[in-house]
């Protein structure tokens, strides 16, 4: 069946895959239509939004992000209308960016809490999701000309979709995810990068951010995997740290250009590592 164009990321995420699905895809096992696609860390969705599996577990530990998903797959038309009252103005976004400081945010109204994540979204600063170490939002104001708060085509497109196929949409520790899964299950796995320095780290979007302990936990997961005989294809950046944590699998490295620091000139094309235990 052929896919539709208009079903494609709805928010822009730190680390989003867009740039290098033509090499990502091509590392895909070719039987993947009879699997369960599963993507733990899911962000944006570029690879699940390219594939359009027929059957998908879908998860973050982002409870706002998730939220969104969920907002767009059963409660589109309220989530357009809200999207439709939002103003490209500094003194509103600051005051919309401000709600999550607030003791009855997490009362706050599910449709309109995910509105207010794609508003943020579309109008600060690199568009960008970024969260303090309290949890809070704090992207500044990016002061664009006019931006695509109510992108209505694409998210018709995937809220169709999102209901059409036997899609599962979660928000809990990736482990809970694969400890459930069988050999029909194939995962893809896109955690928060490793820093390739000490300067270089950007977990902005996860609140308290990931170690080297984290990252030691996720291979060992990934081993569980192997040893269940479940197919995994993992994204993470090339440093020594990595490639040590995967070197009894199969790494490809690959180019991207990333452009998360706020120094424009240390932003650019950098190595990053697909691992896979299959051919």
């Amino acid at each position: 069946m052929a896919k539709n164009r208009l079903i494609s990321p709805f928010v822009k995420w730190a680390g989003g895959k867009r740039q290098l699905l033509d090499a990502i895809v091509a590392l895909c096992p070719p039987d993947m239509r009879y699997h369960t696609y599963v993507e733990p860390f899911i962000g944006g969705g570029a690879l699940f939004f390219h594939l359009q599996p027929d059957n998908a577990i879908i998860n973050d530990l982002n409870s706002e992000l998730i939220n969104v998903y969920n907002m767009v797959k059963d409660n589109l038309t309220e989530l357009v209308a809200d999207l439709k009252k939002h103003k490209n103005e500094s003194k509103y976004f600051y005051e919309l960016r401000s709600l999550d400081r607030s003791a009855d945010f997490a009362s706050m109204d599910k449709v309109k809490r995910a509105s207010r994540v794609l508003y943020l979204n579309k109008t600060c600063f690199n568009g960008l999701y970024r969260v303090n170490n309290a949890g809070e939002f704090n992207s500044p104001f990016g002061n664009y000309q006019n931006p695509n708060i109510v992108n209505e085509p694409v998210l018709k497109a995937v809220s169709l979709y999102l209901n059409a196929k036997n899609v599962r949409i979660l928000s809990t520790d990736y482990e809970n995810i694969l400890r459930d899964l069988d050999e029909n299950a194939f995962v893809y796995i896109d955690p928060p990068y490793h820093p390739l320095s000490e300067t270089a780290n950007f977990t902005g979007y996860v609140q308290g951010g990931w170690s080297a302990a984290d990252q030691i936990r996720l291979r060992e997961a990934c081993d569980d995997l192997t040893r269940r005989n479940i197919k995994f294809l993992l994204s993470n950046s090339a440093s020594d740290f990595i490639r040590r944590q995967y070197e009894n699998y199969s790494i490809t490295t690959v180019k991207a250009n990333r452009s998360v620091n706020a120094d424009g000139e240390k932003r650019g094309e950098v190595d990053e590592v697909l691992i896979r235990n299959y051919e």
